[in-house]
C-alpha cells in the first residue's frame, strides 16, 4: 500500500465516498455531511457526475443509451473539470470540508469494466483535479444491491446495474483501495447506524490527525 500522500487541499478538507449503485453510501454521504456541519465546518456536499451541462448528459445516458467509451471519458473529464473550477477548487481554498458522492475513482470503476485502463484515467483525473484527504468505501454484496436497485429503491436496472457488472465494478474499487492508503473500507453489510459510526470514526481519526499537526 502506498504511504498517505502529503495533504495538498489545506486549508480545506477532500472527503469521499465511494462503493457500488445500491450500497446505500449516498444515505450515508448526507448523514455525515449533517454531523460534519453540526460540529460547526462548513461543509461542501455535492456529487458526480454533476447537475452541469456534462453530468446530465452523462446520466442521461446511463439510461437513454450509452456513449462510446472514449466519449463518456472525455465527458467525465469535462465535467470534472467544471466541478473543480467551480466548487471543488474554491470551497478548498476557503477551507471547507468538501464530501463528494463519487468521484474519479468511480470512472476507474465503471468505466474500467468497459475496458478503460483506470491507471490512465487516474494520470489524466489527477492532472488537475485535488487528491482526496480520505476515501470512504462502502463495500456491499452486489447480489443484495441489486435487490435493493430492483426493489427498495422502485427502480429499473441501468445498463451499469447487471450482477456481473457490479461484481467486476466491486473488484476494480477493492484493487484501487489496496494500493492507496486514502482509503477505508467500511462494510455495508452492517446496520445503516453501524456504517454512519464506522465512518464517522475514521473522519474523526482524520481530524484528530491534522489537528495534531497544527
Amino acid at each position: 500500500m502506498s504511504p498517505s500522500p502529503v495533504r495538498s487541499n489545506v486549508p480545506g478538507l477532500l472527503i469521499v465516498v465511494e462503493g457500488i449503485d445500491g450500497a446505500g453510501k449516498s444515505t450515508q454521504a448526507r448523514r455525515l455531511a449533517a454531523r460534519l456541519q453540526k460540529q460547526g465546518h462548513e461543509v461542501v456536499a455535492d456529487r458526480e457526475p454533476t447537475d452541469g451541462p456534462w453530468g446530465r448528459k452523462l446520466r442521461e445516458s446511463a439510461v437513454s443509451g450509452r456513449m462510446s467509451l472514449d466519449d463518456e471519458l472525455q465527458a467525465f473529464l469535462e465535467d470534472r473539470r467544471e466541478h473543480v473550477r467551480d466548487v471543488i477548487g474554491p470551497a478548498l481554498a476557503r477551507g471547507a470540508v468538501v464530501l463528494l458522492d463519487r468521484y474519479y475513482f468511480s470512472t476507474m470503476a465503471y468505466q474500467g469494466v468497459r475496458g478503460a485502463d483506470t491507471d490512465a484515467i487516474r494520470r489524466d483525473n489527477e492532472a488537475f483535479a485535488p487528491r482526496p484527504d480520505l476515501v470512504l468505501l462502502v463495500d456491499f454484496d452486489p447480489r443484495i444491491a441489486l435487490q435493493r436497485i430492483e426493489h427498495s429503491r422502485g427502480d429499473v436496472p441501468n445498463t451499469f446495474e447487471r450482477l456481473d457488472q457490479l461484481q467486476a465494478i466491486r473488484k476494480i474499487f477493492l484493487a484501487t483501495a489496496a494500493g492507496d492508503a486514502t482509503f477505508r473500507i467500511i462494510d455495508g453489510g452492517d446496520s445503516p447506524d453501524e456504517v454512519a459510526a464506522a465512518m464517522e470514526r475514521e473522519v474523526d481519526g482524520l481530524l484528530q490527525r491534522i489537528n495534531s499537526t497544527k
